[in-house]
């Protein structure tokens, strides 16, 4: 059995707090959402810097090992989600969801 990176655990925790946080409302229209909008801005911050991190992580890794298939496509689903957390910060913080 291989032994797993940081990256693909920083995807599979970053999935499952996007699930989280997409199952608590956070993208309904009426900010009607199922927890505290402070609870919801951190577990967001959580999972972009984990995903972040584990982007991160995997670049160097692919730098210093080489070209792997598997680890730039974590990389990229990585990056993705840090990508989809930053927007869903954006759009929880106060004032900014008409944007």
């Amino acid at each position: 059995m291989a032994k797993l990176t940081f990256p693909w655990l920083a995807l599979g925790m970053g999935l499952l707090v996007a699930a989280g946080l997409l199952s608590s409302g956070v993208l309904s229209a009426n900010a009607n959402y199922a927890l505290p909008l402070l609870t919801l801005l951190i577990v967001n911050e959580f999972g972009f810097f984990v995903t972040a991190i584990g982007a991160g992580v995997g670049i160097n890794r692919l730098l210093r090992d080489g070209m792997q298939p598997a680890l730039l496509m974590v990389i990229i689903s990585d990056a993705i989600l840090a990508g989809g957390f930053l927007y869903l910060a954006i759009r929880l913080w106060p004032g900014m969801a008409a944007a």
